[in-house]
Formats: structure tokens, C-alpha cells, sequence
């Protein structure tokens, strides 16, 4: 099981991919497996991290068998957050 520390860096990350895709591609969704591939994340921390971000209504998943999500997919509120945090850093 992951830190507390990696915990929360997982969800940055997935959050940080996901608003840069959207950017590049228009795209606010990312596959669990890129997500998992790209971040190495273990799967089981993969699903977590993604749990608590749909508790949080940042995004949306679409699970597939296993643990690895389908998609996942940037809430209105995970863009506008993101947005947020863009414009604080400057």
C-alpha cells in the first residue's frame, strides 16, 4: 500500500495528465492502462487514487474488470480546479 505522500502525488499526477490532454487533445479523458503505464502506478493504487478523486467530484471513471479503470474522465469541477491552480502558478 502506498504512503500518504504517494497517495496524494497520485492524484496530482492523474489530475496533471488528464487537464494536459484536454489541452493537447481536447480530450478531459485518459485510459486507466495509459494512466497506470505513463504514472507507474500499481493498479490496486491506481483505483484508489481514482476513488477518491470521483468522491471528490474531480472526475468521472468508467470501470473495466479488474482493477484499472476504463476512463477517466476531468468533472467540470476537476477543470475548473486545475484552471485554478494554472493561474496561481502563474
Amino acid at each position: 500500500m502506498a504512503t500518504l505522500h504517494q497517495r496524494k502525488s497520485y492524484r496530482e499526477a492523474i489530475m496533471k495528465i488528464l487537464y494536459e490532454g484536454m489541452e493537447g487533445r481536447g480530450l478531459p479523458d485518459a485510459s486507466g492502462a495509459k494512466l497506470r503505464d505513463d504514472l507507474a502506478i500499481p493498479e490496486q493504487d491506481l483505483a484508489a487514487a481514482c476513488t477518491y478523486l470521483v468522491g471528490e467530484g474531480l472526475v468521472t471513471v468508467r470501470w473495466a474488470h479488474g482493477d484499472t479503470p476504463a476512463t477517466v474522465t476531468l468533472t467540470h469541477q476537476g477543470i475548473r480546479l486545475m484552471e485554478a491552480d494554472e493561474e496561481d502558478r502563474g
